[in-house]
């Protein structure tokens, strides 16, 4: 009897270890499908990263456009003709010179020598034969150095394909002035408007007003001598 049990009992250990075995045996066939299926996807995941990706490149058509530049020397050299208000001694022409230095694209500095002639006064033109002034000390003229800002820069254009690059200005400076027979410390100050038709040339158009302390009608006041001219500068 007790033979018999050792037999079944073996016969069993002997089952169980050969189900193992088998289960162990089809487990493994069956994982390596899987990992050739990851390998498989490694390839593709590699090769999809060594393919360049496509550069779409859009259908515009690229205008040329050439923008006006001032020279690099940043001289300015020119001349002028307007009109100048002679305190007490009317309206006349006035034309000139000026030269500037351009600091950089906003400041610069700019110095102007100008010539006019005072006329008559009312008292004189009263008075009949009256004369206040001898023909050479009614000769007005002027110098001055100032400093100048380049404000709200932008384009004028003419028509739909030319454009002239241009700003507004201010400035104030201090000069001399000689009328009457005599020397006056003068300051001045105003503003402009510059067009560069080319990248060489501008025009101006400024307004300016000159004062200085005067006493030739017997009482000292500060005299205002505004001026309006236009002119044209080359860059060297």
């Amino acid at each position: 009897m007790e033979s018999r049990i050792r037999i079944l009992l073996l016969t069993l250990v002997f089952s169980l270890s050969g189900c193992a075995s088998i289960h162990h045996l089809f487990g493994r066939h069956e994982e390596q499908p899987a990992a050739s299926d990851a390998q498989s996807a490694q390839t593709e995941q590699q090769e999809a990263d060594s393919t360049p990706p496509r550069v779409i490149e859009p259908q515009v058509e690229r205008r040329q456009i050439k923008v006006p530049k001032i020279h690099s020397s940043n001289v300015e050299f020119g001349a002028y003709i307007g009109t100048l208000n002679i305190e007490d001694f009317g309206a006349h022409q006035v034309y000139g010179l000026q030269a500037a230095y351009h600091i950089t694209e906003d400041f610069f500095f700019q110095g102007e020598y100008g010539r006019s002639k005072g006329g008559r006064t009312s008292f004189e033109t009263l008075n009949g034969n009256v004369q206040l002034l001898t023909e050479s000390e009614r000769r007005y003229t002027y110098y001055d150095l100032s400093v100048g800002y380049n404000f709200l820069p932008g384009e004028v254009f003419l028509g739909r394909n030319f454009a002239m690059t241009s700003a507004f200005y201010i400035l104030a400076g201090v000069g001399s002035t000689d009328f009457g027979g005599d020397k006056k410390f003068t300051v001045n100050f105003g503003g402009g408007y510059r067009v560069l038709p080319a990248d060489w040339i501008a025009v101006h158009v400024a307004v300016e007003d000159r004062v200085y302390n005067s006493d030739l009608l017997g009482v000292s006041k500060l005299a205002s001598n505004l001026e309006a001219h236009i002119g044209a500068t080359v860059f060297f």
